[in-house]
């Protein structure tokens, strides 16, 4: 119950969050547009009115994000939804329009639920070191170009605040170079010009760092995603998981009580179509060779609590086992058998416990057909009540 109520709060939140933020993107375009018409149009100044549907679009956007680190489970999105909500609220007031007061009702409401649901929201925003450098990089020579135009404020022509200084810096970052801001001319403008073109060489080069580091990792992840297959981060956050490996026909049982469950589980499979669908469904899902070493270790199973395979290929799933159990002795490792045959040779591969479909069927089967008892009630008897692991090679029954 404790576990629904928390998927329920988590849902509420990130929806309250993204129709927060369609609003008010929606409001302030509206309100930019528009000649606003509210009760508060004749107390507030036009300035402020104005400025409030630039702002509150601009919040909106900034909400959306939001909306997504929440959706990922990040606190620090928890923490920028929390500030932002707040000031849409305000930005909606003083827009003076009556079209902001749903915005302002709605953005109330979503503040006590969103600050409820904190503990829902616990993962952190994990920046790399490369990262970090190019972020302090950027940051860094826009503050370098804003004060020293501001600095040099007299040479150039245009900057009067601390506001055009740094306009003059984002627009030179960007290459944009609208030219309304320009070193004066002659020689009183020597000195501008030698500065600006090292602001130009600096902040031109943070930014495209700055963009190469910060965004490729994003689209590299979309492309996983569309691809069938996870990203570093996402293997990170798993602990005390299960991996299955490989894909059959009995797999598909295996993942849907694994997610009944509601147990981290990781499925590794060299069938990209096979790991498309999975994923596609919002299961964790890794495109690899089972059996490799390196693919193991990358999928984290020195730290599974267990390992299950159960495709149509005895000898791949051997495989697979002897590699999992040489990386992990201790790891609980159960396997279906399609031949039973073959049962003792999945238990010497490494096996704990080797299951044949075949023969608790015929098993059932033949029980049901002689009337020797409720052969059905028998299945579910096995499902419901298994019996003990069978020890193998590598240690105990697991978890």
């Amino acid at each position: 119950m404790a576990e629904w109520r928390d998927r329920l709060g988590g849902h509420v939140t990130v929806m309250l969050t993204g129709v927060t933020a369609l609003l008010s993107v929606g409001i302030g375009i509206l309100n930019i547009t528009t000649q606003p018409s509210g009760p508060l149009v004749d107390v507030l100044p036009p300035t402020v009115v104005q400025t409030a549907g630039f702002t509150g679009a601009l919040t909106g956007f900034l909400l959306l994000g939001s909306a997504y680190g929440l959706r990922r489970g990040y606190r620090g999105a928890w923490y920028s939804t929390i500030l932002l909500l707040p000031l849409s609220a305000a930005q909606g007031l003083l827009q003076a329009s009556a079209y902001s007061y749903p915005l302002v009702g709605l953005s109330l409401l979503s503040l006590p639920i969103v600050g409820l649901n904190r503990r829902l929201f616990e993962r952190d925003v994990d920046l790399s070191l490369t990262q970090w450098a190019s972020l302090s990089a950027l940051v860094g020579a826009l503050g370098y170009s804003t004060a020293g135009t501001f600095a040099l404020r007299e040479q150039f022509n245009g900057v009067d605040t601390l506001l055009d200084a740094l306009y003059f810096s984002i627009v030179t970052a960007t290459t944009v170079g609208y030219g309304d801001v320009t070193p004066a001319s002659g020689a009183e403008g020597q000195l501008a010009k030698w500065f600006a073109l090292s602001a130009l060489v600096l902040n031109v080069a943070a930014f495209a760092v700055a963009l190469g580091v910060l965004i490729t990792p994003a689209i590299e992840a979309r492309l996983a995603t569309a691809l069938g297959r996870m990203t570093e981060t996402d293997i990170d956050i798993l602990e005390r998981h299960v991996l299955v490996l490989g894909h059959g026909e009995l797999t598909e049982p295996i993942v849907e009580e694994l997610t009944e469950a509601n147990v981290d589980f990781l499925v590794i499979t060299p069938d990209e179509d096979v790991a498309r669908g999975l994923r596609e469904r919002e299961l964790n899902v890794l495109t690899a060779d089972p059996s490799d070493e390196g693919t193991l270790e990358r999928a984290k199973v020195g730290e599974a609590r267990a390992v299950v395979t159960a495709t149509n290929n005895d000898a791949e799933d051997a495989l697979s086992i002897l590699t999992a159990r040489q990386l992990n002795p201790e790891v609980a490792i159960v396997a279906a058998a399609s031949d039973r045959e073959n049962v003792n040779k999945l238990k010497r591969a490494g096996a704990n416990t080797v299951i044949s479909p075949a023969s608790i069927g015929g098993h059932l089967l033949v029980e049901s057909a002689l009337q020797r008892g409720d052969s059905e009630a028998l299945a579910r008897e096995l499902l419901d009540q298994p019996d003990e692991a069978t020890e193998g090679p590598g240690g105990d029954d697991g978890e």
